[in-house]
């Protein structure tokens, strides 16, 4: 809800000067003393607690409180953070600012991303659900005022790391509007998060900072302004890395003129960008208007947050500052670890009962550790696997399974100090030990045993072992070993890129290449997995805690290659399973992992993200049986890296990706969690057999539990449309319900089916459409494990003279801004009835000043009007953005064999438009006046060159096709048609004629 005083936001705009407002455009904002505004900041990190600002309460990662499927418990978790900002920005207002740079809410199209921990689903519904919650916690629910201001990120289509500045994410329109776009609209269009940031890469070859959907598409999703701020570095990009546009003025006038408001560049110097702007305003690039309507975006969200209010009416200014961490914080850290524990096998060792299994060895890498992440806050505390087993049990052990080695030069051995602080590796004294974690890929992290301190290189090289473990933007703390045949090897520091050589001083140090570099003989003193499973054979049960680090192999900047477990973890686990075959593995993860070997042999696996502070309490709470494993996978994990796509691949409906339209079989299916209790589901019911679009149908079941165990049960609903026009989802998550049952107990749990959640992006049309249809209802524990078959027909009645699909009639909803809120996900509607265009039987002359991808009337008339061989005439189409959906009702109407197109502006002819036309019944395309200025040879699909092209003519028939192209400069053109491809040499201002035969 709005402020009720906009008028406040007028009279601040009137009384600021220019070089003010400039200043308010970057991240860190200057006040205005003069005005009583004060700094601002944007961007406080929270996406699973407050972030880089000391010891707050570290809850599980993102996609582990999704796994909770508990949308109450996230929203609860959401309001402890933002209480917990506020807090924190009491205490120090100029550095610490309001609006947070959370939920991320791209949906986790492939499990390789290495920013996957930080998402919530692959589904883009579920995503948009969990976020709302996130984010309904964070903002608070004061009418006007907002506890934080939460930022969705990152707009739009980022899933890869890889070269993520650079490469194009290629969404087909079907994609984007079913799937990229769903995620980001729910929380927007409930009013949960008030801004959002783009991403590093590009979307259909334009950089994100610049694409026309932030404002097409994203602004018309709330009723409030979004402030749209830029991601670090990322508007800088456009005229650097990614050579979009010829110098940062540019660059930083087009991302203003795009609707970016808030610049995150050169850290707190707002200098640059102030400098940049202000010269786009001399050169014409920008106007004041263009400053004014992004300063407003800004204030208004300051003003929500009460930072323009008098001291007393801030209704979060009595937040105190032990909030941070305080009991009930830590409690519901522990509850949200507990139930995003998710059993995914069991043949009933589990749960653990103390007197029959008193002894347990606790081994692995991640048996007593807890790590941050990126985005972690300070841990004030941390609960290992380890310690929580061990406060319960009587007898527990633990090991790394870590090889244990010391490393000799020639003769001499590797040393560094014992004491806290560590110092300098050297050939000097005697052999330190090393413990050697493997994290993947041949990664490794050296923990001297002497101090427990990881090794890295400090800022001038020299090797030192003073570090808690691999972390930081830069991490510095991991090497291969290239191992070579007689035994010795090479030791490369990944950072770097260089080998670690000795210097004169006998110091290890990195920045030789392999020809300098020392050369190493590793000597084994204890091997892990061997100790481990000693460990394990004098134990009742051995749990392995296997995983990754999160700061290694997976993680912002980078992107992983396979889902295979480290190596010697994998070698670690067997070991231990034939010391002790009663083997528990648990993966302590960001992402899913193919486990196919422990899913075949072991009795049971569970998953978990990595937790925060509560992780081992949570764990052992589900391991011992005092909670039942609740939590539900949010993505499929993949039997093999082979059941991918290519990273890249954005087109999830082409390369059949996510468990939407993945035909293999899964690992583990997305929503997959079995409980200790056993549930039988019965009677399937719904409110009604035949709906028109529109209506909301309610599904019912009965389940009951049939075990001698209260339990937790995720009742799923999905649907599978049985015809269409085009390709469907092969099931799609509807609705769900988490339901807890003593023994014996039943309920009737209902689900809701919303059938405008139904529709699917018809690009003829340039909407949502819903088909008639008859829509199959798998109601289960998963999207595979279906317990209940029903079925609905929708109807969607078709408009007056519309085509109908293979499936029967059709509803649509416009393109582009949608006016107010709606439910999660991409929703249809039905048209409204318009009167109908005049028709004339011979001619049609349409005078529009609207989009017509939006004008359903003018469609219909189309669809309705035979024209046989009189002209279409269309003019004064200032907006043509829907010209290409014209053109296709028009030659989809039995109409003329002659077209004239006249506009009287100059734009970019869709290629989309070109296709159609040539496909259609004979005619003749002419623009006029000819040439067209301004028509892009980039638009046009076949025709690549540089500079400007005009297409005069374009004429076809059933033998071919035949155009008239200008260029604007001198090239060599290259064009695709039906039949091959011409290679054209063109010359400033004369007409070329290209002949295709079919």
């Amino acid at each position: 809800m709005t402020d009720r005083t906009p008028h406040r936001l007028d009279d601040l705009l009137a009384r600021l000067t220019l070089p003010e407002k400039l200043g308010l455009l970057h991240q860190w904002q200057a006040p205005v003393p003069r005005l009583g505004l004060p700094s601002f900041r944007t961007g406080t990190e929270a996406l699973h607690g407050v972030a880089w600002l000391g010891p707050a309460t570290v809850f599980p990662q993102a996609v582990g409180l999704a796994a909770t499927w508990n949308p109450e418990l996230i929203r609860a978790v959401g309001a402890a953070v933002g209480d917990e900002v506020r807090a924190t920005h009491q205490a120090d207002p100029e550095r610490v600012g309001l609006n947070v740079w959370a939920p991320v809410v791209n949906p986790l199209r492939d499990p390789r991303w290495g920013r996957n921990e930080e998402g919530w689903s692959e589904d883009p519904w579920l995503t948009g659900r969990l976020a709302t919650a996130y984010a309904r916690g964070l903002r608070g629910d004061h009418p006007t005022r907002l506890r934080t201001a939460p930022t969705l990120k990152h707009f739009l289509g980022y899933n890869n790391e890889t070269d993520r500045a650079t490469t194009s994410s290629d969404l087909p329109p079907r994609v984007l509007h079913e799937y990229e776009l769903p995620a980001f609209r729910a929380p927007l269009a409930a009013g949960a998060a008030v801004a959002v940031m783009a991403s590093y890469n590009r979307v259909n070859g334009v950089p994100a900072h610049l694409s026309p959907l932030i404002e097409g598409e994203l602004r018309g999703w709330a009723e409030d302004d979004i402030m749209v701020v830029g991601d670090a570095g990322a508007v800088g990009n456009i005229a650097g890395v990614q050579g979009h546009l010829p110098d940062h003025v540019e660059g930083f006038a087009a991302a203003l003129r795009a609707g970016i408001d808030s610049f995150t560049e050169d850290d707190r110097d707002s200098a640059p960008t102030v400098a940049r702007l202000t010269e786009a305003l001399h050169r014409g690039l920008i106007g004041e208007s263009d400053v004014d309507r992004a300063v407003r975006r800004i204030l208004a969200v300051r003003l929500r947050l009460g930072d323009l209010d008098p001291p007393g009416q801030d209704p979060y200014a009595g937040v105190r500052a032990d909030v941070v961490d305080c009991p009930a914080h830590r409690e519901l850290a522990r509850e949200a670890a507990r139930q995003s524990v998710v059993l995914l096998r069991n043949d009933g060792l589990l749960p653990l009962s103390p007197a029959e299994t008193p002894r347990v060895a606790v081994l692995g890498p991640l048996a007593d550790a807890v790590y941050e992440d990126w985005y972690s806050g300070t841990l004030p505390y941390a609960v290992s696997a380890y310690a929580g087993l061990a406060a319960r049990l009587p007898e527990v052990t633990t090991h790394p399974g870590a090889d244990r080695i010391a490393l000799r030069v020639g003769d001499r051995h590797v040393h560094c100090p014992d004491r806290p602080e560590g110092g300098p590796l050297a050939l000097d004294g005697a052999a330190t030990r090393f413990d050697v974690f493997d994290w993947g890929q041949g990664v490794v992290a050296l923990r001297a045993v002497g101090n427990g301190r990881h090794v890295g290189a400090d800022e001038t090289g020299v090797l030192v072992n003073d570090r808690p473990g691999p972390g930081d933007w830069v991490v510095r703390e991991t090497f291969r070993f290239h191992h070579r045949a007689d035994g010795t090897a090479l030791l490369h520091h990944l950072a770097t890129d260089r080998y670690v050589a000795v210097d004169g001083d006998g110091r290890l140090v990195v920045g030789a290449d392999a020809g300098q570099a020392a050369v190493f003989t590793p000597e084994l003193v204890a091997d892990g997995a061997a100790e481990a499973a000693a460990l394990a054979a004098a134990a009742d049960v051995a749990v392995v805690a296997l995983g990754n680090h999160p700061m290694v192999n997976g993680r912002e900047t980078e992107d992983r290659v396979d889902l295979a477990l480290p190596g010697r973890q994998e070698e670690l686990l067997r070991a231990v399973h034939v010391a002790n075959p009663r083997t528990v593995l648990v993966v302590t993860s960001s992402y899913p992992y193919a486990v196919g070997w422990a899913q075949e042999h072991l009795p049971a696996v569970l998953w978990t993200s990595h937790g925060g502070q509560e992780h081992g309490n949570g764990l052992a709470d589900v391991l011992l049986g005092d909670a039942d494993p609740g939590g539900r996978l949010t993505q499929t994990w993949y039997a093999d890296t082979a059941d991918l796509p290519e990273l890249l691949d954005y087109d999830i409906i082409g390369a059949d990706a996510t468990y939407l339209y993945h035909r293999g079989e899964p690992l583990y299916p997305f929503g997959h969690g079995l409980s200790y209790a056993r549930f039988h589901y019965a009677h399937l019911r719904s409110s009604a057999a035949v709906v028109p679009a529109g209506e909301e149908v309610e599904v019912s079941v009965e389940v009951t539990n049939t075990g001698v165990r209260p339990g937790t049960e995720v009742v799923q609903l999905y649907t599978r449309q049985r015809r269409s026009r085009v390709k469907q989802p092969l099931r799609q998550l509807r609705d769900f319900a988490r339901v807890t049952l003593d023994p014996g107990v039943t309920a009737r749990v209902t689900l809701r089916l919303r059938t405008d959640e139904l529709a699917w992006w018809d690009e003829t049309r340039g909407a949502m459409v819903v088909e008639d249809a008859t829509h199959t209802l798998l109601v289960g524990r998963s999207a595979r494990d279906v317990r209940l078959v029903g079925a609905v027909t929708v109807t969607a009645a078709a408009p007056t003279g519309a085509r109908a699909g293979a499936a029967g009639g059709w509803a649509a909803g416009p393109a582009g801004r949608r006016p107010g809120p709606a439910a999660p996900g991409a929703a249809g509607t039905a048209l409204p009835r318009r009167p109908l265009p005049a028709v004339q039987h011979r001619a049609l002359t349409v005078r529009g000043d609207e989009n017509l991808s939006a004008h359903g009337s003018l469609h219909r008339a189309l669809a309705a009007a035979r024209l046989h061989d009189g002209p279409l005439v269309a003019a004064n189409l200032r907006k043509i953005l829907g010209a290409d959906m014209f053109f296709r009702s028009l030659m989809s109407a039995h109409n003329p064999g002659r077209v004239t197109y006249n506009a009287d502006a100059a734009h970019a002819l869709p290629a989309v438009l070109i296709e159609s036309l040539v496909q259609s019944r004979p005619g003749v395309l002419r623009l006029l006046p000819a040439p067209l200025p301004g028509l892009d040879s980039g638009t046009l699909r076949g025709v690549r060159g540089r500079g400007r092209v005009v297409v005069e003519e374009l004429a076809w028939d059933a033998a071919g096709v035949r155009a008239r192209l200008v260029s604007a400069v001198a090239q060599r053109l290259r064009v695709r048609g039906p039949g091959g491809e011409r290679v054209l040499a063109l010359t400033p201002g004369r007409a070329v004629e290209v002949v295709f035969r079919r």
